[in-house]
């Protein structure tokens, strides 16, 4: 089944006037900012760290193999790869997209629009065998007269082939919903629009930037004549033909007939636009929780503490966003009957976490040492083939100086035994 296929009238409720005719939540909207300036998701993507952030957030999460794993007995655990869930996560949703196109499409619905959205495509014996992305924009999340959440959504003739504009209504068994952070818990909202003004500000500075640069990347100010004009408007057009943009920059005017240029304008300098889009640069990793130095803001950064920052943006960052995706997959991908048995996903992010060289040697040591890491486990953490296990790969080794506290008097106790008989 194909995405042409998708909606069909088999998405829609036997009774579609089950759901009510408002939303579940109230967002903040996208929009007109303090500044001035129009803000939505398109529109801040075209400042250079907003779209940073995006791309480092949704390519990390990408990036990160998931897999399904069944618990076994003992605590132990294996790779479910007969599990029809196993090839979706890790490798194919769907006809169209490889694993990690569809986990960075759905992050980057995430991270503008806090939410992302799938519709789940079964076969004939109810097998979840696709999941589609959805446009977030065109969702709405609504409760039931019944009780239930219903997901509708508005079809485009962009999607599914040709057509006219059609709602389609879908239940939470058809929908796979990650929502971002929310009042509700049950929908997100959007961080553009939520930090709509100080996205609004940059804006306006990028435009301020843009227009200074445009006007010859000098003052503006006033042409004086010590006579009268009698074409004016004649004069201005001519200066600015000669003389503004940024390729006519440090031309050497000619004044005749006593004219005198004075600038009135403020420096950029003294009007602090450089310290302002750098604090803006904070702003938005501020926003995204990203560390500066990773969407090129160097300032506050050195080879002492930018190994620190990569790692607590593993744990204050990225971890979230991993346990959000993999509750998520164990709820509304996995049945009651699968969860019981034991199954579940999960990111692996040891590799991000691993620190430099010496650090991970340091560490080895200490697992080698004390007799819960075998040369076989170091070798496939560091991706190096495995010894064999007859010549002790597998064999986990500790040092023979240690024993149990209440045995520490024993051997002492046995030498003064015999020593006195």
């Amino acid at each position: 089944m194909g995405f042409f296929d998708l909606f069909r009238s088999r998405d829609k409720p036997a009774v579609q006037d089950h759901y009510t005719a408002g939303p579940l939540h109230l967002p903040f909207y996208t929009g007109i900012a303090d500044s001035g300036k129009f803000v939505n998701q398109r529109e801040a993507m075209q400042l250079t760290a907003v779209r940073r952030c995006v791309q480092i957030l949704s390519e990390s999460i990408a990036s990160l193999p998931l897999h399904l794993y069944q618990e076994e007995d003992a605590g132990s655990k294996k790779k479910a790869t007969d599990h029809p869930l196993y090839s979706l996560l890790y490798l194919i949703p769907n006809e169209e997209m490889t694993s990690f196109s569809f986990r960075e499409t759905m992050m980057q619905h995430l991270l503008l629009w806090g939410n992302a959205y799938a519709q789940k495509i079964y076969n004939g014996l109810g097998e979840l065998i696709a999941l589609y992305p959805l446009m977030p924009q065109k969702m709405d999340v609504q409760r039931g007269m019944d009780g239930k959440i219903y997901y509708v959504y508005t079809k485009t003739p962009d999607e599914a082939g040709q057509g006219d504009k059609e709602t389609i209504v879908m239940t939470k068994h058809e929908v796979f919903h990650i929502p971002g952070m929310g009042f509700d818990g049950l929908v997100g909202y959007s961080p553009i629009a939520m930090a709509r003004n100080s996205l609004g500000m940059s804006l306006a500075t990028e435009e301020y930037g843009s227009k200074f640069f445009a006007n010859g990347a000098s003052p503006s100010g006033v042409l004086e004549h010590p006579g009268v004009l009698k074409d004016p408007e004649k004069v201005r057009e001519a200066w600015n033909r000669a003389y503004r943009g940024s390729n006519n920059a440090n031309k050497i005017a000619v004044l005749e007939e006593g004219m005198k240029y004075t600038p009135i304008s403020v420096n950029p300098d003294e009007a602090q636009f450089l310290e302002t889009r750098k604090f803006q640069i904070d702003e938005i990793a501020r926003i995204f929780g990203v560390p500066p130095h990773m969407i090129g803001d160097l300032e506050k950064s050195s080879f002492n503490n930018i190994e620190q920052q990569s790692l607590e943006f593993v744990k204050y960052t990225l971890n979230p966003w991993v346990c959000r995706w993999e509750q998520a997959v164990t709820v509304q991908l996995l049945t009651r009957d699968e969860r019981k048995q034991g199954y579940y996903p999960k990111f692996n992010i040891d590799g991000l976490l691993r620190g430099d060289y010496e650090s991970r040697m340091n560490g080895y040591a200490v697992g080698r040492q004390n007799g819960w890491m075998s040369a076989n486990d170091i070798r496939r953490l560091e991706n190096l083939d495995p010894i064999p296990a007859s010549e002790g790969g597998d064999d986990y080794l500790i040092n023979g100086n240690m024993t149990k506290l209440k045995d520490a008097g024993i051997f002492a106790g046995t030498q003064n035994g015999g020593a006195d008989e």
